[in-house]
């Protein structure tokens, strides 16, 4: 139970030993890994088993309340068997068979009108697979929708023969379609509580498709003959007329083959070049002007209105009047800049530098002014340039108009009359075909394996889901345990400790397992000569542990406590010991007690002192029968000698605190010059003073107490002392922190230290003990 971790000089911090480097270069290998998940599963077996046992009931009351469901298969061949010479005479375009139309197959069959077919088909409104009575789910939210929406907007109640939304829901719950592999087969699946009545909705819903599709096309290609024919009258009109046309229009005109002279399209190309050039630079021109006028919009005060000058394009660029005043505006405002960080923005040179600032930028938007009336002058003349081309263009088009005039007229009509004819040849033909297709029908579909009644169960599968229970039982066990591990935040080894207080760990405390005889109910009651005498005879059995059980591991701990303190490697000994935790009820009044007692029992002249002002529980357990104590020798209103109580067995002193009401001011009795003096007399009566202090969370008098102690121990309980707790206690008293010489670890549960401390689980083995005389207690 003793820890041999090397101290930090002036007892404060701990220097990562060779057995703590050795720790962190083991941690890598596999087999530390699997030393790790055994221990955790250690840890939270219980937790683990527990969560598996109650997803494995849950998994057998499934399979008992879910009744049996039974699935039937029917497989359709989506394919093109059309004859050749109806795929050559076919209006309609023949579709290429891919991912994008198998999938729109798929949800035609899985469409409300194909179930709602099926379902007036076999009658099967009434069947309880598909009656209107929902889970307890679904009614919920049936209800909860119902409850939201406005009654005016209720849907109307369905008709009789058509099934309501409830039962074609449930039905398609059921179905499911999906395609066989990389093929053109579908395979249309449905589960029911009745096998044979599974396979005969399997089989209506692939007939119910199929007459879709022949339904389909039917109405697609009578739909297509009846506008084919009124088409192919009005084409027939218009063509004849069209061709009429012609030949009135050669009559009027007397022209017998098209001829005269055609329109000088070279002239006519010329001028489109030249007035898109025109027009380039008639864009360009105002763009620029527009660019003149927005900087020229800015306000010239400003800094800014001359920062986007390079925008206008070439002309601000290359204006040497221009590039001269920027100059001399830029190495103005350098000045400014340099002279306002020396003698600040509002000194007189620095104003005049500004001043001068705003007569460059006016001076370079004058010139930018200029610019702009140079640049709105070449605008005017492009725009002006651009109008006399568009005129000369104009001019040469309607000349060429009425050269061509009837040339044009004339072959319009033809190509109209060409055009109208062959449009009718090719509706003639296309209805013709679709006449013939019309008299022979065929689908793209058939049943290739029709469906019958399954012989085993589909739902649920037993394996299935037990399987699926207990490994998520144990999934959810794992991570439940992960959980409670992540959140358990105190401190459980001696590692631990020392990696978050940066302290050495100078004893695991075990919790003390009383023997029966050895309870408080046996102990004798002091009489009232042992009281006179201020004599030690009543004190708890867990005060004398040291005592009355010398080769226990509590004892072995507690010595392991004393050799701390006797061996720091401070420069000073440590003569006055303060003990103190960061919460009550940690256990630091009993170590201290058993110290003191280990200490008296060497030989040496021990007292403890009870500091503790507001709750002395060492007086109230050890004295219970003292009337005087600290503060009455404080006070002066007693001695020493005259408050101290003695134990005969260990030649132990006890200066008992004894409140005769709330102590309102312990921190200025805990800071008082009379406690220095009476602690220096202390030290010169005895050889080693323990102090019992208050805890450090609660209250502020343990900071007042550095002057009077050489060394503090920090008591600290296993499993419920919370680490950010003696962290920010630690913190805000950072005098205390710098004398701690280490920390105990309180009431540790040795036989569960094998589960949380991984690398030295065999160290807590009652058989290395044992060995040498010591018991577990």
């Amino acid at each position: 139970m003793l820890q041999t971790n090397t101290l930090q000089s002036d007892g404060a911090r701990l220097p990562p030993t060779p057995q703590m480097q050795s720790d962190r270069q083991n941690t890598g290998g596999i087999g530390e890994l699997i030393k790790l998940a055994l221990v955790f599963l250690r840890r939270q077996y219980l937790v683990i088993i527990f969560t598996t046992i109650l997803a494995g009931a849950a998994s057998l009351i499934y399979l008992r309340l879910v009744s049996p469901a039974y699935t039937a298969q029917a497989q359709v061949l989506f394919e093109n068997p059309r004859a050749q010479f109806l795929q050559k005479q076919s209006l309609l375009s023949e579709p290429i068979v891919d991912v994008t139309q198998i999938e729109t197959q798929l949800q035609i069959i899985k469409s409300q009108a194909t179930a709602a077919a099926v379902i007036k088909q076999l009658k099967l409104a009434d069947h309880p697979d598909f009656r209107e009575s929902r889970p307890l789910l679904s009614w919920a939210m049936g209800w909860l929708r119902g409850w939201r929406s406005d009654p005016s907007e209720a849907a109307p109640p369905a008709s009789p023969e058509q099934p309501s939304e409830i039962t074609i829901a449930n039905f398609l719950d059921r179905l499911s379609a999906g395609r066989v592999g990389f093929s053109h087969v579908i395979e249309v699946a449905f589960t029911s509580s009745d096998p044979a009545l599974a396979a005969d909705i399997a089989n209506a819903i692939a007939k119910a498709y199929i007459n879709d599709q022949l339904e389909a096309k039917f109405e697609a290609t009578r739909t297509a003959t009846s506008w084919l024919r009124e088409r192919l009258r009005t084409l027939g009109e218009e063509a004849l007329t069209a061709e009429r046309a012609v030949e009135a229009y050669k009559s009027q005109n007397n022209i017998v083959s098209p001829g005269g002279k055609p329109i000088d399209e070279q002239q006519i190309t010329e001028l489109n070049t030249r007035l898109a050039t025109a027009r380039a630079q008639s864009s360009e021109a105002a763009a620029k002007l527009s660019r003149y006028e927005a900087l020229l919009g800015a306000d010239p005060a400003k800094p800014s209105s001359i920062s986007n000058l390079d925008a206008i394009g070439s002309d601000a660029m290359n204006s040497p009047i221009i590039t001269l005043l920027r100059q001399q505006y830029l190495e103005l405002a350098r000045r400014e800049a340099e002279l306002s960080a020396r003698v600040g923005r509002d000194h007189l040179a620095v104003v005049n530098i500004r001043n001068r600032l705003r007569e460059f930028r006016a001076s370079i938007l004058d010139e930018v002014k200029r610019l702009s009336e140079i640049s709105r002058s070449e605008a005017e003349l492009a725009k002006q340039r651009q109008e006399e081309i568009e005129k000369r263009l104009s001019l040469a088009i309607a000349q060429s108009r009425l050269t061509n005039s009837a040339e044009m007229t004339i072959r319009d009509l033809e190509s109209r009359a060409k055009s109208l004819r062959g449009l009718y040849d090719t509706f003639l033909q296309q209805y013709m075909g679709s006449t013939q297709q019309e008299s022979f029908p065929i689908s793209q579909t058939r049943v290739i394996f029709p469906a019958s009644a399954a012989q085993t169960k589909s739902k649920p599968k037993a394996k299935v889901v037990l399987s699926f229970g207990l490994l998520g039982g144990i999934a959810l066990g794992l991570l439940l345990g992960f959980v409670r591990d992540v959140m358990d935040r105190v401190f459980r080894t001696s590692s631990q400790l020392e990696a978050a207080l940066e302290l050495p760990c100078l004893s695991l405390v075990p919790i003390l397992n009383l023997p029966r005889q050895q309870r408080p109910a046996a102990r004798r009651q002091q009489t009232q000569e042992d009281s006179n005498q201020r004599i030690l005879s009543t004190a708890p059995d867990i005060h004398r542990t040291v005592v009355g059980m010398p080769l226990s591991r509590y004892t072995e701990a507690i010595r392991a406590i004393k050799i701390a303190i006797d061996h720091s490697p401070a420069k000073t000994a440590n003569q006055v010991i303060g003990v103190t935790s960061a919460l009550p009820n940690e256990g630091k009044t009993t170590i201290a007690a058993s110290v003191a007692q280990l200490i008296g029992l060497s030989g040496k002249k021990v007292i403890i002192v009870d500091c503790d002002l507001r709750n002395p529980s060492l007086s109230a357990r050890v004295v219970p029968k003292a009337v005087d104590g600290i503060i009455e020798v404080m006070n002066g209103d007693r001695s020493l000698d005259e408050v101290i109580w003695r134990d005969p067995k260990t030649n132990l002193a006890v200066l008992p605190a004894v409140p005769r009401g709330p102590v309102l001011h312990s921190s200025e009795l805990l800071s008082d010059g009379s406690i220095c003096k009476l602690f220096d007399r202390l030290r010169q009566s005895y050889d080693y003073v323990v102090v019992d202090l208050p805890p450090l969370s609660p209250l502020v008098d343990v900071r007042v107490t550095a002057p009077l102690i050489d060394c503090y121990v920090l008591v600290v309980e296993w499993g419920r002392t919370k680490i950010d707790v003696v962290q920010h206690a630690l913190h805000t008293a950072p005098t205390i922190s710098d004398a701690l010489i280490g920390a105990v670890l309180n009431k540790t549960d040795i036989k569960a230290m094998g589960r949380y401390d991984t690398y030295r689980s065999d160290y807590y083995d009652d058989s290395h003990y044992v060995r040498y005389g010591l018991s577990s207690s």
